[in-house]
């Protein structure tokens, strides 16, 4: 099955009907489905940027790494999986629309290139945290990290601002 027959599928199921207002009495799914989606968006970034914000030295300097990361990774998460189920129910209501926007397809390109920091992070700079944790400026590869994941996350949320605009 191509990309374009899935979506013609999607698009056709009463799921995207419901989600464009097609259905009768349904004009309300979207507006809910954006707003759940834009809260999550907001607490998922905000604990993030606690997190990266640490990283760059320039925040939460008097709590070590650990003890933020701990307390902030389980909100973001949460966050991120609501953010990520709302948007995927947002996006069965145009499927076919934001499978030809590259503003859809580069919202994406900038999560894979989050996840891929995130991994290069969580599986090299963070495994050495032990001589760094307390310290207000951490290494160079950790402030790297950081500011790519604001970078990354930013470019997530405009490309998906922007898709609003375009589709």
């Amino acid at each position: 099955m191509s990309i374009q027959s899935l979506a013609a599928s999607i698009h056709a199921s009463q799921l995207s009907a419901m989600v464009r207002g097609s259905v009768h009495g349904t004009d309300w799914v979207f507006p809910i489905l954006e707003t759940l989606h834009v809260l999550f968006l907001a607490l998922f970034f905000g604990s993030l940027a606690m997190l990266d914000l640490r990283l760059l030295g320039i925040g939460a300097r008097n709590v070590t790494f650990t003890a933020l990361y701990r307390e902030v990774l389980r909100v973001t998460w949460w966050a991120f999986i609501g953010a990520a189920v709302v948007g995927a129910l947002m996006a069965t209501g145009r499927i076919q629309d934001y499978l030809s926007c590259w503003q859809f397809l580069l919202k994406f390109a900038f999560m894979a290139l989050a996840g891929l920091n995130m991994l290069l992070f969580h599986f090299g700079t963070l495994r050495g945290v032990s001589a760094w944790d307390a310290s207000e400026h951490p290494p160079v590869a950790a402030r790297v990290a950081g500011l790519l994941s604001l970078v990354f996350w930013v470019g997530v949320i405009v490309c998906g601002r922007w898709v609003g605009f375009v589709t």
